[in-house]
């Protein structure tokens, strides 16, 4: 097997150093990832600058662009490396409900389903790193899991408890949950008195019940929700079009 890793952490982040050395007993690996922390960064493309890509010491690369920079250069950019599976992570901090939208790390997975390749993003559901161990044993053991069951590409996203292994219950299929409101921006001054702005911290949980993801991982067990790229709104679709007629 030939996989892929890259992450929105950068590629000095803890999770994806854990993540390429649990792979790496199993599979041929190859590691693009961001030059620095694209935490947000979604799905977005650079397309008002060049990107470089630079070799790092233990053997990776990095790219001054976003998650979805790394994973398109990968594949288009003149790499012999021709991946069968694509594995962004390990996150630090959880990707769930609405934050999939945003989400640098699994917009890197996204962008390697948009080429037709298995893709699964690799999450923590609290930042610190702690039980990073935990989580690199847990993608390994999916990693090699034959999802026979599913249509090929599929687009995965996984959310671990920071917990020991022998703490972990097991793991759940799930639906994404819902999020309120994001709480209002901070606004404050820099240093030269003009008025500046923060990003807010992310809502609370408003749809967290059985069947979520936000309530498997609540409860001690690894969430898997599988993905679709495709946003028609089918219900909508069909009104609009009886009212159009």
């Amino acid at each position: 097997m030939k996989i892929l890793i890259s992450n929105d952490d950068g590629y000095l982040a803890p999770g994806i150093i854990a993540l390429a050395d649990a792979l790496k007993p199993i599979a041929e690996i190859i590691v693009v990832a961001p030059d620095s922390n694209r935490s947000g960064s979604s799905n977005s493309l650079s397309l008002d600058r060049p990107l470089s890509v630079f070799r790092a010491d233990n053997g990776s690369y990095f790219v001054n662009g976003t998650p979805t920079d790394c994973v398109h250069v990968a594949l288009t950019g003149g790499f012999s490396f021709k991946p069968d599976l694509i594995v962004s992570g390990i996150n630090q901090g959880q990707n769930m409900g609405d934050d999939t939208l945003y989400s640098g790390t699994v917009a890197a997975a996204t962008e390697g389903y948009l080429f037709g390749i298995p893709s699964i993003a690799f999450s923590q559901v609290h930042k610190g790193w702690e039980h990073l161990d935990t989580a690199a044993r847990i993608a390994r053991e999916i990693v090699e899991r034959d999802f026979k069951m599913l249509q090929k590409p599929y687009l995965l996203n996984i959310n671990v408890p920071n917990l020991p292994y022998d703490q972990i219950k097991g793991i759940r299929a799930t639906r994404l949950g819902k999020r309120h409101e994001s709480e209002a921006v901070i606004k404050t001054q820099d240093p030269h008195g003009r008025e500046i702005f923060w990003i807010g911290p992310a809502g609370k949980e408003k749809d967290a019940g059985e069947g979520t993801d936000f309530h498997a991982v609540a409860n001690g067990y690894v969430s898997i929700t599988p993905l679709q790229v495709d946003l028609t709104h089918v219900a909508q679709l069909d009104m609009l079009g009886k009212g159009l007629s």
